[in-house]
């Protein structure tokens, strides 16, 4: 079973490696561009378009290659927003607990209430004020920063007792210091851990916001999905392959994110 559990891992990293890849130097490879016409609509796969065109025409894989590297980045943005806000909160809240105790309800209860909102609604409602790439990112970073809270302060609350913690507490070390020296070298593990989760969420919201045409790139991946719908009967691929690559790109993150959370136990113990 634990060598089963170790292809398993090791295979989730060679498939992101490649996935990668893939994303950062697909518009560089692609055939065609991402809004060149190629041929009839919903054309099966040909040797002028490998994957077959879409409904209008354009070629899939060219699309494809062209819209990993927005939904990479734009849930890479959006992760590591999410995780850096929620990891300070959650960080601070574990601290305060052993001082000043009336700061934790005040870090911790905003982000309660966050995360009490379905995480669509919230991007709904931030792409209506801002509909670009900044909200999108700004709305994923928000539903993140609340889970992202709660697993920095359950893993602080495990080192803040120990002796080096509380030696420091009393020789009057500063909050930067216990944050920086004492407490984050021994939880970056687990929140290394979290960022990968929080990067699985925020690649199925952005693909989500393509979805229901909120999509800040013209070859977004969620896009390529609801554009490909009305003709899957007769273009299978150009619905297939998106999903698949949303799908690999999270399985593949989601394993490496295992990987790091099972390395990360031995930390705290």
């Amino acid at each position: 079973m634990k060598r089963l559990r170790g292809w398993a891992v090791t295979g989730g990293w060679t498939v992101f490696a490649v996935v990668l890849v893939v994303i950062l130097v697909g518009p560089m490879i692609a055939p065609h561009t991402a809004t060149h016409p190629v041929g009839p609509p919903f054309s099966l796969p040909s040797g002028n378009a490998l994957l077959g065109t879409d409904h209008l025409g354009r070629d899939v894989l060219s699309r494809l290659l062209h819209g990993g590297r927005p939904l990479l980045v734009t849930s890479l943005a959006a992760a590591l927003g999410g995780t850096l806000a929620g990891t300070l909160a959650g960080l601070l809240a574990a601290l305060a607990s052993s001082g000043r105790r009336w700061l934790e309800p005040v870090l911790m209860r905003p982000l309660d209430a966050i995360a009490a909102v379905p995480p669509i609604l919230l991007l709904l409602l931030c792409l209506t004020v801002m509909p670009n790439r900044t909200g999108l990112i700004l709305a994923v970073a928000i539903t993140s920063a609340p889970l992202s809270a709660r697993v920095a302060r359950a893993a602080a609350a495990q080192v803040t007792g120990r002796a080096h913690v509380e030696n420091a507490i009393a020789r009057g070390e500063s909050w930067t210091w216990l944050l920086g020296r004492e407490i984050l070298p021994l939880v970056a593990g687990p929140l290394l851990a979290d960022l990968g989760v929080r990067f699985v969420a925020a690649v199925y919201l952005v693909a989500a916001a393509g979805f229901l045409g909120l999509s800040t790139s013209d070859s977004d991946w969620g896009l390529l999905i609801v554009e490909a719908l009305p003709g899957a009967a007769l273009q299978p691929w150009a619905l297939l392959m998106p999903v698949a690559g949303v799908a690999l790109l999270a399985v593949a993150a989601n394993l490496s994110s295992d990987r790091l959370a099972h390395r990360s136990r031995g930390l705290l113990a």
